[in-house]
């Protein structure tokens, strides 16, 4: 088995992170990108493959305020704020519409089609974060600058997997979009991505952010296409992944799935140990 280990981060950008200027930050992700550099930095000999996920967005989707609007008391349409669940049944009940009323019809579709899937989400309008091109789009700085140093002492290259480009469906796993839209690739399984992590014949150690969604999302996806022998070299790193605000009891059931699994969990410390022994 080649002794070289892998890294999986998910998502470690700025508006996920609890420090100034962020637009959606989870409370303690700024220290979980900070260990996850000193991990890159002082186990990076031991790592032969880093892959990174950035959520990727423009400012009108479908998960956004600007989508949306409601009625308000005068009737006069009132923008919707964000951390509003919208259901089907609030579309057709007129509770919450689409800005642009020709889009009816596909996001009653749309929101039918998330309720149905497995994991069941309700459509929840988040604070506009990770427009691409924009500084919370960007990666953690500290982050950014040791995996820039693995880059040059490795010569190897990071590879950086976009998600979230089509405004019409959400897009939390990195493997495929919540709903996936006909004729776009994008939203579509990532067979690359599958493959470079299920093939890859070392350890596999996930991080990133956030446990409650995306994290956990983007590994149960690819978990599901793993044997049990390849589930017990994946280790998620505990301390370098934090979940939003609210949902902390789904970022426990899911590291208790992958548990169940035969995923391991350790801290960073753990790992940096294990990746120096």
């Amino acid at each position: 088995m080649d002794r070289q280990a892998q890294l999986l981060i998910v998502d470690p950008q700025n508006d996920f992170c609890d420090i100034p200027g962020a637009a959606l930050p989870v409370t303690g992700a700024d220290a979980d990108m900070k260990r996850l550099a000193a991990l890159v930095d002082q186990a990076g000999g031991a790592i032969g493959d880093i892959v990174v996920t950035l959520d990727s967005h423009p400012v009108y989707a479908i998960e956004r305020p600007a989508f949306w609007q409601r009625p308000g008391e005068d009737g006069a349409p009132q923008p919707v704020a964000p951390f509003t669940q919208i259901r089907a049944a609030d579309v057709r009940e007129g509770r919450y519409t689409p800005r642009d009323p020709a889009l009816r019809d596909a996001v009653l579709r749309y929101l039918d089609a998330l309720e149905a899937s497995p994991r069941k989400y309700v459509l929840m309008v988040w604070p506009t974060h990770c427009v691409v091109g924009s500084w919370g789009h960007n990666l953690h700085g500290e982050l950014a600058e040791a995996l820039g140093r693995w880059e040059a002492t490795r010569l190897r290259t990071v590879e950086k997997v976009l998600k979230g480009l089509n405004p019409m469906t959400e897009q939390y796993s990195a493997v495929r979009a919540e709903v996936p839209v006909d004729g776009d690739p994008r939203t579509q399984t990532n067979q690359a991505l599958v493959d470079r992590i299920v093939d890859f014949p070392g350890l596999s150690f996930i991080a990133g952010e956030a446990s409650s969604h995306c994290v956990a999302a983007t590994a149960e996806d690819l978990f599901a296409a793993m044997t049990p022998e390849r589930l017990a070299r994946v280790v998620l790193i505990e301390d370098a992944m934090s979940a939003v605000g609210g949902f902390e009891a789904g970022a426990s059931a899911f590291v208790e799935r992958a548990r169940v699994l035969g995923v391991r969990t350790m801290t960073a410390a753990q790992a940096l140990g294990l990746l120096s022994a």
